[in-house]
Order: C-alpha cells, then structure tokens, then sequence
C-alpha cells in the first residue's frame, strides 16, 4: 500500500474511532486521549525538528543552483526573473484569494468551535511584531539564536544573504559548501522520510484526538480545506494558458493539445521530473527550439513551482481561519514573502515528504499554528495533485514565453526536427 494512502487510511480511522468512543465512556475517552494526544505530538515534533536545518540547506542550494544557471546565459537570466516573478504573483494570488473563498464559502461557526477545541496548541506561537519592530527584528543579531528561537523571517534573510555571498566565491570553495548544504538537505530527506514511516501511528492518534474532541464536524471541515485550497491552486493552473497566450502567442486550443499527455503522466507520477520527458515533448508540439526547451524546463522543474507559494500560503491563511488570527495587511505581506521565497529552495519530492517542511516556515512568520499541519499531511492527496497539475503547465508556459521573448524562431525548430531525422 502505497505511503499517501496509509496515512489517508489512518486518518479515516481515526476520525471514525474518536467519533464513535464518547458511547464507550467518558473515562474510557479521556484516557484514551491522555494516550494519543502525546503520540501525535511526538509525531509532529519529529517533523518539526528538520524544519530549520532543511530550509537552511535548500534555501543557500536553490540560490547556488539559480545563480550558477544565470551564470549560463542571457536565456537562463531572463528565465530566473519571470520565475522570480510569476513566483511572487503566485503567493499574492493567494493572499487575495482564500479570504475571498472563505468568506464566501465559510465554514459553519459550529464547526470553527468543535476544531479549535479539538485542535489544541501546545507550542505557543511567537506574536507577530508591528511594522516598526519587523524592521527593526528582521536583521537578526544572532543567526543561531534566530534558529533556536524559530524566528524564521530573520533566519532566512541571513540565510539568503549568506547564500548570494557564497556565489561570490571561488570555485572550489563555492563547490564545498554547496556539497556540505547539499548533503545536509539530502540527510533531512532521509529522516523525513522515516518519520513518514511511522506517519500513519501519528496521523491516526490525532485524528483519533479531533475525532472524539469535534465529532462529525471533522469530515466537513477537512473536506472545506481540500476544496478551499485546491481551488487557490486551480486558479494558478488556469492561469498557464494566459500566460502561454500572452507570454509566446499559443493558443488556448493549441496549447491544451499539446499539455495533454504531460498533465496525465503529472496525474499518473505526481512528479514534476517525471514529467519533464513529456514536457519536453510538448514543447516541440508547440514549435519552441530544444535550444531553449532542452535549457529551460529542466531548470524549471529544479527550480519554479508556481503552484507552491499559492497553495502553501492557502494553507497557512485557513490554519489563520481556524485559530481566529488576525491577518492584517502586514501579516499577509509577510506570508507572501516567505511563502514566495522558501518556494525557490523546496526539495522536489511529493507533497506529503514536504508539506511540513514547506509550510511550516510560512506559519512560523505569519504567528500561525503549525500543529493542524500534522493532520492536514493525511488529506494532501488531492491539493498535491493540482500543485503538479498547475507546475507542469505553467513550466511549458513559462518556457514558451522565454523563448519567444529571447527571440528564438520557428526556423530554429526547423533545423532541430531535421538533425533530429538525421540521428
């Protein structure tokens, strides 16, 4: 059984389990979750213990890796800033978007009541400060003192500039440091993936927690989070057909017909890189020269994942939602930033290895729980298939536009199909 479809199972079972106990007893219940309660937080910490070594590591790997590009060309330069770009749009989209869809499609009051009780906060969460005091805190005086703390914001700044100055350097020790974050990073990967593992004794002891705490109002409200978020991502992949018109001139019709096969091997694989074969294909459909598709989507798919500032943000605002947190234009302001940011360096594995990881740096600045994402792992199933969706399109949109812009001709693809015929 596949590892997703455990942890889903665990959920459902645990909800199930945790609804129908209150007939066995009161006591029975309490004791119950005096039990489970400890194990799922167990559970979340060990997820939440990669969190700082593992952005750290991404964020000074995934700035080497855009700058060493940009070091490649005039097309892979342009490439970087529309990523950088649209990357931004995408986090705005969805700072404006959810409280939309939230507002208009709320969640019951009752509902609101049965999950904040159920979804109890032991960690307290760091206040968000004011303008004043952000610019004044966001420079952190002690980088490690800034990571033992979880001050995010700040830790990324120094992490960002500590990156952008390793550029700077000579080859050999540029190539040193960027191995040790990259082995870094790689190791994280490896202890998420044993404590997903195990994700399935975790997920089920807080969805037992929810269950017998919020009832049958559980179901529902996971339910309104599948949809409220994967409608933000459903948005951001729309959104590659415009850009594929107005970026490179394709149209709609044409574009759909060529994506098509790369949006079934995305829905099949849940993977960018898996698709990249497909995409590369779809490409040549749409007449852009392996000059520039052959250079750019790979460092799309390294790089640029237009759905993950959107959706990670959506996240991040309905945990907000939950909670009752106030968002007021500067907490959302930050969200965009980190959200846009931490997207540059996200590992590119499957949703569930790295929702954590992702989010949790977004809630983290914006003074948001990040307990709920525990259970939220259980339902990604669904989210993460629009997040590939939404790249997969948006990578061939996005390459078009470069190459087009750069000035690459139909000519070019000419001589490419027949040195192609000739091999």
């Amino acid at each position: 059984m596949a590892q997703p479809t455990r942890i889903l199972l665990a959920l459902v079972l645990g909800l199930l389990l945790g609804i129908v106990s209150p007939g066995l007893g009161p006591n029975w219940v309490a004791g119950a979750t005096a039990i489970a309660e400890p194990i799922g937080g167990m559970w979340l910490n060990a997820l939440r213990m990669t969190i700082v070594p593992l952005v750290v590591s991404l964020l000074v790997t995934g700035i080497a890796a855009s700058a060493e590009a940009a070091r490649a060309g005039k097309l892979a330069t342009r490439a970087l800033v529309l990523f950088v770009t649209l990357l931004w749009i995408s986090a705005l989209t969805a700072a404006l978007l959810t409280p939309l869809f939230l507002e208009m499609f709320p969640l019951p009051a009752d509902s609101i009541a049965a999950l904040r009780a159920a979804l109890s906060v032991s960690a307290p969460v760091g206040e968000v400060p004011g303008f004043a005091d952000f610019l004044t805190s966001i420079v952190p005086a002690n980088p490690v003192a800034a990571a033992a703390e979880e001050a995010i914001l700040p830790l990324m700044l120094f992490t960002l500039v500590f990156a952008f100055a390793l550029t700077r350097l000579p080859t050999e020790p540029r190539e040193l440091l960027v191995g040790f974050f990259r082995a870094v990073a790689d190791t994280m990967l490896v202890v998420i993936g044993w404590v997903l593992w195990i994700g399935p004794i975790g997920v089920f002891a807080l969805a037992y927690v929810v269950g017998a705490r919020a009832g049958g109002e559980a179901f529902g409200a996971l339910l309104h989070y599948v949809l409220i978020v994967s409608a933000v991502g459903v948005v951001v992949w729309l959104a590659s057909w415009p850009v594929a018109w107005i970026g490179a001139g394709i149209s709609p019709v044409r574009f759909t017909r060529a994506i098509a096969p790369s949006q079934a091997v995305a829905l099949s694989t849940q993977s960018s890189l898996a698709s990249l074969p497909a995409m590369l294909r779809a490409a040549a459909k749409l007449d852009i020269p392996v000059a520039a598709s052959g250079v750019l989507l790979p460092m799309a798919v390294a790089v640029f994942r237009m759905t993950g500032p959107a959706m990670n943000l959506a996240v991040a605002i309905y945990i907000a939602y939950w909670f009752g947190t106030e968002l007021t234009p500067g907490v959302l302001a930050i969200g965009i930033a980190a959200a846009a940011t931490t997207t540059m360096g996200a590992a590119g594995i499957p949703g569930q290895a790295s929702f954590v990881t992702s989010i949790a740096p977004i809630c983290m600045a914006m003074g948001v729980p990040i307990e709920p994402l525990a259970l939220l792992i259980a339902v990604e199933t669904l989210p993460d298939l629009v997040r590939t969706l939404g790249n997969v399109s948006m990578d061939v949109a996005a390459t078009g536009t470069v190459s087009h812009r750069s000035g690459y001709t139909e000519a070019e693809t000419e001589e490419d199909r027949l040195l192609e015929q000739g091999a």
